[in-house]
């Protein structure tokens, strides 16, 4: 886990998420070399899925997006694989349990370590359902990153004793999303998790503007961006990666 360590050695972390062959699986490739090179601390790869409960319409679309343009895992894994010739930057997946579940729990997870990946991120398998996936990761050295969010209560404490890299901090309730403003419940959260455990805690869910990132940097101790950047995406396709690097450049100015 020594990239998973390095995430937040650097200052507040900053973690882009991009879907997975959206627009195509080389414009994946080359975003993740862009966004190492401007500096991000972990980058978080979606695998596309076409019920993605946790997912608001930006990333929705660019899941179908990326499922149209023909993306399977298989290649996925080959990109990632082709990504760790030439770079280093820590790599997360983010997807759901059906399709975990349908490649075959351990053999998607042995597979995501072969092809370099770090941290293995299901929003919609419950704290309480772990033991579907961890002992797997356990075995194959990859961080199962716990999540916690505002309705989650009392079950942070137990959460967090067994959260490992770092806890992904739902900012809000709904799904993912660009909001007008969020909510300060992630810094309750973060305040109940560290009484427990001595762990680094990002926020996600609706940050979009400096001035939001600022804000969350300020109790956490990083920020997760995604509706933003693939709605840069989806506006100019093959031709996003200067936009998004331009965006991000921002973000980081903002939380460095």
């Amino acid at each position: 886990m020594n990239r998973i360590n390095r995430v937040f050695s650097n200052g507040k972390a900053f973690i882009p998420f991009i879907t997975a062959g959206d627009p195509n699986l080389e414009i994946t490739k080359q975003l993740v070399y862009e966004l190492a090179n401007l500096g991000v601390d972990m980058i978080e790869l979606g695998i596309p899925f076409s019920d993605p409960v946790a997912e608001g319409p930006v990333i929705q679309a660019a899941d179908n997006r990326a499922l149209l343009a023909g993306t399977t895992t298989d290649q996925i894994f080959d990109m990632v694989k082709e990504i760790r010739k030439a770079c280093d930057v820590p790599l997360a997946f983010m997807t759901y349990i059906n399709p975990v579940f349908s490649y075959g729990t351990e053999h998607f997870i042995k597979n995501s370590k072969e092809a370099g990946i770090d941290a293995l991120i299901i929003p919609d398998l419950p704290f309480e359902e772990r033991e579907e996936a961890k002992p797997y990761c356990n075995k194959y050295e990859i961080a199962f990153i716990s999540m916690i969010a505002p309705t989650s209560g009392e079950r942070i404490k137990n959460i967090a004793g067994q959260a490992e890299g770092f806890i992904y901090c739902v900012s809000s309730l709904g799904v993912t999303g660009i909001r007008d403003k969020i909510g300060m419940d992630a810094a309750d959260m973060i305040k109940s998790a560290k009484a427990v455990k001595d762990i680094p805690c990002a926020v996600g869910f609706g940050i979009s503007t400096p001035e939001q990132a600022r804000a969350m940097a300020e109790i956490s101790d990083g920020i997760i961006v995604g509706s933003a950047i693939v709605k840069i995406i989806e506006r100019y396709g093959k031709d996003c990666i200067k936009p998004v690097s331009e965006y991000v450049k921002t973000m980081l100015q903002a939380i460095k």
